[in-house]
């Protein structure tokens, strides 16, 4: 586990959006009340870097959430595109095995130290919390989803990952599989009362870091809020 974290400072926020002004703002006011900002593909293939660094200059961590998966050299140079702008987390797609995640995680570290950059997080997505065992079966994926995620992360630490993203009701057996320092980043976080959207995995913030989050990637009930700013210390102020 990730010592000395405040409850806020667990708390990175998804802004899944193509209007770079409406990103800006959003990071702006909740600017000193989490510990980061997501920033996924919808943004990034609309915004770019400019975009992204329009974001990363106001001061906060970057999870740059863009699931990488590809041969291992591709993802290898992906990797090496990237650390120019120092983001804090990068994910991969673990399934993209064993070879693929060595490179990912070798490259953050090289190009890091050549750039004199902080070393991001190289985290390996599982299974999406928008899926469920029905889902994996219909794409020839016989195993539950438990026993994917349990696979996984024991792949994921193995070759050399920092953690991996896993769905709430995975997290008490990611962190059996692969012990208390494999970093668990958790999205599919709803606080009581929250709609679900298109997430099927879900446990509220307190729950999912009682159950062993490092940390937890939450969307639409903050940016979706009438004051993001108060949804996120509200968020924060439920985790015991």
């Amino acid at each position: 586990m990730i010592p000395l974290m405040t409850p806020a400072e667990r708390i990175y926020c998804a802004i899944d959006t193509t209007d770079l002004d409406h990103a800006v703002k959003l990071a702006t006011a909740l600017h000193g009340t989490i510990g980061g900002i997501k920033l996924g593909l919808e943004f990034f293939m609309a915004c770019g870097t400019a975009g992204y660094k329009s974001i990363a200059d106001l001061g906060m961590p970057i999870f740059l959430d863009l699931k990488f998966h590809d041969i291992p050299n591709t993802v290898a140079g992906a990797i090496r595109a990237v650390m120019p702008l120092a983001p804090r987390i990068i994910t991969i797609h673990s399934q993209g095995g064993p070879d693929m995640m060595q490179r990912a995680a070798n490259t953050a570290r090289e190009e890091a130290a050549k750039l004199s950059v902080q070393r991001p997080w190289v985290v390996g997505v599982s299974v999406l919390t928008s899926l469920d065992s029905d889902d994996l079966s219909a794409i020839g994926v016989q195993d539950t989803v438990e026993d994917q995620v349990a696979r996984l992360a024991g792949l994921a630490q193995a070759n050399g990952l920092d953690g991996m993203v896993c769905s709430p009701k995975e997290i008490s057996l990611a962190r059996k599989v692969a012990g208390p320092d494999f970093k668990l980043v958790v999205p599919g976080i709803r606080p009581a009362g929250s709609a679900l959207g298109d997430q099927k995995r879900v446990m509220t913030p307190d729950e999912a870091i009682k159950a062993g989050a490092d940390i937890l990637v939450i969307g639409r009930p903050i940016t979706g809020a009438s004051d993001p700013a108060a949804a996120a210390r509200a968020i924060a102020d439920s985790i015991e």
